[in-house]
């Protein structure tokens, strides 16, 4: 079955950086108060004119290099239903760090559209130490479970740097070709930093009818520049109240990279 969902031309999709969920170092005890936070970021880009939500257990660190627990996905299956019933925008899971199926089970528990892949193809030695890509599996998994979601695959991706000399172009292609995602993300080297130019047009090169979106460093200063190349963007820390990541998100902020993007 393809998917219904469709990136929108010059999409932002905004990130819901959920707070330590249970299991995870820096857990509160308080569920209801996390999953409230994180419906009114929500509901932030959904006012801001977002085009589409991501969320993922950002506050999970450290995290594990393959699959999450039971409690994670639990706690994030219900912030994710409870972000479903307060917004009508497409929402995404991504689950850190790198566990695919877990996220296209989110999708299917949660009426998802897309996940996002850290590491699809290839190798990584990451600050988790060495992740390797299961395209193979997810694939499969993914015709099983939610044949509709998208998979949205990172190129390089931050706080990462890949094994055995492979270059961008190089894995961006492989991605497409014979990883089959349906996106590819370029983004900088750690979470908030800008990507390279020349990374994101040899991307666009290697894979000229590809959707590609930013996935770090994007504010209303740099997001026309980079429009250039891609087809959306992936931004979190520059929308949330004056910048701070641990803030709530600005709607403000939100609408003002949406007017910067027309």
């Amino acid at each position: 079955m393809k998917s219904q969902f469709s990136l929108a031309p010059k999409s932002l999709i905004g990130v819901v950086h959920l707070r330590p969920l249970p299991g995870s170092p820096r857990w509160g005890g308080d569920l209801k108060s996390l999953i409230a936070f994180a419906v009114a970021d929500a509901v932030a880009y959904e006012r801001g004119g977002a085009h589409a939500i991501f969320v993922e257990n950002f506050g999970d660190v450290p995290f594990t290099r393959s699959a999450v627990g039971p409690e994670t996905i639990a706690a994030m299956a219900a912030a994710g239903c409870a972000i479903r019933a307060a917004v009508k925008l497409p929402i995404g899971f991504n689950v850190l760090r790198n566990d695919p199926c877990a996220a296209l089970a989110l999708c299917a528990a949660c009426g998802g559209d897309f996940i996002r892949v850290n590491i699809h193809t290839g190798a990584m030695l990451t600050d988790q130490g060495l992740i390797e890509g299961d395209a193979f599996n997810t694939l499969r998994y993914r015709e099983r479970i939610r044949p509709s979601a998208r998979i949205f695959a990172d190129v390089h991706v931050k706080h990462a740097v890949p094994l055995g000399g492979w270059s961008i172009e190089d894995s961006a292609h492989d991605t497409i070709e014979r990883g089959l995602a349906d996106a590819l993300i370029v983004s900088g080297v750690g979470t908030g930093q800008a990507a390279s130019m020349a990374d994101v047009e040899c991307v666009r090169r290697a894979c000229p009818n590809t959707s590609l979106l930013l996935g770090s460093g994007v504010n209303v200063t740099n997001v026309k520049e980079y429009l250039r190349f891609a087809d959306g963007v992936i931004v979190g820390s520059s929308l949330k109240k004056v910048g701070k990541l641990a803030n709530p998100v600005d709607a403000k902020r939100v609408a003002a990279l949406v007017k910067a993007m027309r």
